[in-house]
């Protein structure tokens, strides 16, 4: 399998571009990658990119007068090459996931079910891939996503990137990476007043307090953390059973649920995720 980064620009048509920033670049791209990876094939999320397994990450020599960096993975002589070929349910999932966590990383709103649980469910239900482990990765490669950006907001010389599979058709994977997506990674702004939101539990963790909720006003499914004061039995309560009912039935009005939130946002004020402070059901909320 292949993956490409390709900068584009005055410059970096010409083959120039200024080198700490694509050396920060591509150690972004290359653990961003890696992390993704090491999840699809062993269903965990790792934090530092030499501990994964099951694969090597290589690169091949830059291509004469551009700036395309071609990422090569070879999997471990374990993994059969039936399954891991261009077309096979590995390598899509690969791909499948490292597009989705791009685009959620820079604010695009992604339907995860339709994206992966549809296409590649018993993969990941066979490797223990869940919406919850997806989104720890998105976390854990938001620096990472950062960085790729850094020859378009530091020395700009670029004006914009992309990420392509070669092999194959050569599509591209995630959105492409310019002044507007970097604003969305790298600024994050809490807002001090506390607003009231009613939406429906896609996913809650019990381990981490940490969840997704489908907000009623903003059309989409949005990151949520508990904060200490939400933390109880009898509103954990409330969001589980939203969640149960929302499982059984896609927007079943029972399973609406009121929070108490302020809003994490990024430059342009999109709401990234959520800080939860009280939970409530609707018919008892003021």
């Amino acid at each position: 399998m292949e993956f490409e980064l390709v900068f584009k620009g005055e410059r970096a048509d010409e083959g120039i571009i200024e080198f700490y920033d694509v050396a920060r670049a591509l150690i972004g791209f290359q653990r961003s990658l890696a992390l993704t990876t090491h999840l699809v094939l062993n269903g965990e999320v790792i934090t530092q990119a030499p501990s994964a397994v099951g694969f090597e990450l290589l690169i091949k020599p830059f291509e004469h007068g551009s700036w395309k960096s071609k990422a090569m993975i070879i999997f471990s002589a374990g993994i059969a090459v039936s399954s891991a070929g261009r077309d096979s349910p590995l390598g899509q999932a690969v791909t499948s996931v490292y597009d989705y966590a791009l685009s959620q990383t820079m604010g695009f709103h992604v339907d995860y079910d339709k994206t992966l649980q549809e296409q590649y469910y018993e993969h990941m239900k066979l490797i223990g891939i869940t919406e919850e482990k997806i989104d720890n990765l998105c976390e854990k490669i938001e620096a990472n996503v950062a960085d790729m950006h850094r020859p378009i907001v530091h020395s700009k010389t670029a004006n914009r990137a992309s990420i392509l599979r070669c092999d194959g058709e050569g599509n591209q994977v995630g959105p492409d990476l310019s002044f507007l997506t970097y604003d969305y990674v790298k600024q994050t702004t809490v807002s001090s007043d506390k607003s009231k939101i009613t939406g429906h539990i896609s996913g809650y963790y019990l381990s981490t307090y940490k969840g997704r909720i489908f907000c009623k006003t903003e059309g989409r499914s949005i990151p949520f953390e508990l904060e200490e004061s939400a933390r109880t039995s009898e509103q954990i309560a409330l969001i589980t059973s939203s969640q149960h009912y929302h499982g059984q039935q896609n927007f079943d009005p029972t399973a609406l649920i009121e929070f108490s939130v302020r809003k994490m946002l990024s430059s342009t004020n999109k709401v990234k995720r959520y800080l939860v402070s009280a939970v409530s059901s609707p018919t008892t909320a003021n």
